[in-house]
């Protein structure tokens, strides 16, 4: 059970973003990080967490993993520190929706509550600033190896997680050397013609499932590929996955939407800080040498 003053005393401790370095969007999606497994990059999705506000937070499956929290515990601090992120945001008003997939599906027995101010649907229409319909789901029920085959897809989810182990390990090793976050499963799945064939179906499927629902485009997660592409007058989004490539779907005020690589925005915040110090030296240098 989450500790309240613990985490209260925890947060504190941690250093504040000033309101000046936080970016706020009107909607924010993101899905599949996948708490309670390893693979989960919880510091990147703090530290994303913590630079970004919006007037709603759509959260679009496999947010816990379920599946592999039957087998073995792991339950770390930070995967903490991600809940009581986003539950403090429903306390400050933040519209929370939150979609089960199928690693969190225990929680679709619960659609149409709502706990602590979080909204649980089983689907949602959002209609973006520029008027779009948009239908919002996890996108499992597209994937014709769970729907077939669920033995199946649970023995590829155990090779995912031995992949996942390695990409873990790889990047611990990065951190080491001060390397930024790269993801070697997420360089596999391109180079795999068979993973590539099946996103490419897959995106159709979904696409083909929105033009049926009369709606302008569809938001969904599942497959851990970040996209956006026009398919046959829909637009399909599919905004990633905290496990791979570490990325968010975000709408801004006027209806525009974008995918965030949060790796990359760190990246770019960090050479925005160090531009100031290396003009300070340059000038310093030059008043030097005057």
């Amino acid at each position: 059970m989450l500790d309240v003053d613990r985490y209260e005393a925890r947060l504190k401790r941690k250093p504040r973003v000033h309101a000046r370095d936080r970016t706020r969007y009107r909607t924010i999606w993101i899905s599949d990080i996948h708490l309670g497994t390893r693979g989960c990059n919880a510091d990147l999705l703090i530290d994303f967490l913590d630079h970004v506000d919006s007037d709603t937070l759509y959260l679009v499956g496999d947010i816990i993993d379920g599946w592999r929290l039957k087998k073995k515990f792991f339950w770390p601090d930070g995967h903490n520190d991600i809940i009581w992120r986003i539950l403090k945001r429903a306390r400050r008003g933040t519209r929370i929706v939150y979609i089960p997939g199928n690693h969190d599906e225990m929680f679709r027995q619960f659609t149409g509550l709502n706990f602590g101010g979080v909204e649980i649907r089983r689907s949602a229409i959002h209609e973006t600033a520029d008027g779009r319909r948009l239908l919002v789901l996890h996108g499992d029920e597209f994937d014709t190896v769970m729907l077939a085959h669920r033995w199946l897809a649970v023995i590829g989810d155990a090779a995912y997680v031995t992949l996942m182990r390695v990409n873990w390990l790889v990047n611990k090793i990065r951190n080491w050397l001060d390397l930024p976050y790269w993801s070697l499963s997420k360089m596999a799945k391109h180079k795999v013609k068979n993973a590539v064939e099946f996103i490419g179906r897959y995106e159709e499927t979904v696409a083909k499932a929105a033009e049926s629902r009369g709606v302008d485009g569809v938001v969904c997660g599942h497959i851990h590929t970040a996209e956006h592409r026009v398919i046959k007058g829909i637009e399909y989004y599919n905004d990633g996955d905290w496990v791979e490539g570490c990325t968010a779907l975000v709408e801004c005020d006027d209806g525009n939407m974008q995918i965030l690589h949060w790796a990359d925005e760190i990246k770019a915040r960090q050479l925005r800080e160090e531009q100031p110090a290396k003009l300070i030296s340059v000038d310093g240098g030059m008043d030097q040498a005057a």
